[in-house]
């Protein structure tokens, strides 16, 4: 309702958008998910003890915002009765600043601050609304992860499970090697022949090696064998 003030026109209360922080043009999806981010910040048991008749007061106010714009046959009665509401308090303006003012300049510059008033108030709903959106989205991101997570770690902890009853009745495990693991296999030989090679090229392991085919006659035998083999 509207009301003529110390010879302005004002608001007695909130209208369900400003209520839900949202601006008429909201989607049911939007009006839902304010709905949802406003009880959660106000709910009174998640408040102090001061805060909690101040916090009931304003949850009454969001479900009563809720309840009719949620209604689509709620919400178009309203939104006719706020725009009938709207044209009376811009008529009551208009003739309040035509009964009183006597500047043109003056006028002009009320008329100014009013519509700047009005892109503020717009443009607050508006950035409200952005906030609103971004944080259900984050929201849905860290839901979706947590659940990746814990179906991934339901799959391992079955999985192990399922080995280990195998090997508790005696089955032997083998898993099927991959193109990775004989590549991996491949790389640590060449690793070890790099290192041997280049343990070979260092004096006192030589001569180390060297003692020890000569003066042992099985290892001579055996890498004469491997020599002629390879020849």
């Amino acid at each position: 309702m509207w009301y003529i003030i110390n010879g302005k026109v004002d608001i007695m209360e909130k209208n369900y958008y400003d209520i839900l922080e949202i601006n008429r043009n909201a989607s049911p999806e939007i009006i839902e998910k304010a709905y949802k981010t406003l009880v959660k910040k106000y709910h009174p048991d998640l408040q102090e003890d001061g805060l909690k008749q101040e916090c009931e007061a304003k949850l009454k106010g969001i479900n009563e915002a809720y309840e009719v714009l949620s209604d689509s046959s709620k919400k178009e009665l309203y939104d006719s009765k706020l725009k009938q509401e709207e044209e009376q308090a811009k008529q009551q303006d208009s003739w309040f600043y035509q009964e009183h003012t006597t500047q043109p300049n003056e006028k002009k510059q009320d008329e100014a601050f009013y519509q700047a008033q009005q892109l503020a108030r717009n443009q607050a709903l508006e950035q409200a609304q952005k906030q609103a959106e971004e944080q259900a989205r984050l929201q849905a991101m860290e839901q979706a992860r947590y659940e990746q997570q814990m179906n991934q770690a339901i799959n391992k902890a079955y999985h192990d499970a399922y080995i280990q009853d195998l090997k508790n009745r005696g089955y032997k495990i083998r898993y099927k090697k991959t193109f990775k693991d004989y590549v991996r296999g491949i790389i640590s030989i060449i690793a070890v022949v790099a290192i041997l090679v280049l343990l070979w090229h260092v004096p006192f392991v030589h001569n180390f090696f060297i003692n020890i085919y000569e003066e042992n006659e099985i290892t001579h035998t055996a890498v004469d064998i491997i020599t002629n083999i390879f020849k």
